[in-house]
Formats: C-alpha cells, structure tokens, sequence
C-alpha cells in the first residue's frame, strides 16, 4: 500500500510527544493523536497498519488518516493542539434570566386544584407565560436540580 503521508518523528518531537502523553492536564483526544503518532513512526522501523492502529489504540481509521496528515502537513505543534470552539455547537435554551423566572414560578404556588407543582405542569405554564417558545420537562428539571430546587 502506498501511503500519501508519511511520519517520520525526529528525537525531539518523540521527546515532546512523551512529554505530552505523560503530562496530567492532557486531553484524551490529544493522548489518542499522540499514541497515533508514535504507532505511525516510520523511523523506529515498519509502522503498523492503520487497521492495527485502529484496533490498538481505539480510533478510527478517518482520525488516524486526519493525524498523518495533519503532522505532515502542518507539524507536530498544529496536530497536537488542543482544539477550542469560540461558542459551543448548541446555544443553550435557558439563560439566567430565564432561570430565574422558572425557579421563582416552582417556587411560587400551584395552581388551583394542585396541591404542588409538577414538572409536567411547570413545562406547561413556562410556555403559557411564553418565557419560552419552547422547553422541554427534561430542561426543565435540570434547571430546578442545578438550583437544588425541589418540587417534592
């Protein structure tokens, strides 16, 4: 098989490489790019194919594919950075303003005809009162549990 990328670690990349596997603070994705690396190294004698990696080292064939090239294209330091996203993939649906206005409705009393409040019934009059268009029970509890709020 002939491999478009090739890894061939110098002295003090396999040093630095240790060092990051070996240091506390490391991510999983960064140890796992790491391990990839070292099982790619050309210089140490015949690397192991990507399939035996993959096995080894429980990553997927894409991500092995993703680090070979990465470290060949664009070094060690890019291929072992930790990636950071400006904002998280999913906004949150409950801000602290919204927070605040669902655990002052629990806390508030039921209904007529309740004797407490549900978390069924407070998903229901959270979108009565439109504080959201839409939320889910789930959402809803983890809000009252986060305040070590309670409804029973």
């Amino acid at each position: 098989m002939n491999k478009k990328y090739r890894v061939k670690l110098k002295h003090e990349e396999v040093v630095k490489i240790y060092k990051v596997l070996n240091a506390k603070e490391t991510s999983k994705t960064v140890r796992r790019r790491c391990q990839v690396l070292l099982l790619l190294d050309e210089n140490v004698g015949k690397a192991m194919g990507h399939d035996e990696i993959s096995k080894r080292s429980q990553v997927s064939l894409k991500a092995i594919g993703e680090t070979a090239r990465s470290y060949s294209t664009k070094g060690l330091e890019y291929t072992l950075r930790r990636r950071v996203h400006a904002k998280p993939p999913v906004t949150p649906i409950v801000t602290g303003e919204i927070e605040a206005r669902i655990v002052s409705l629990a806390c508030s009393t039921p209904p007529e005809g309740y004797a407490r409040w549900s978390i069924r019934l407070l998903t229901k009059r959270v979108i009565e009162l439109e504080i959201v268009e839409t939320i889910g029970r789930e959402t809803v509890r983890r809000t009252l549990k986060k305040q070590n709020s309670s409804l029973i």
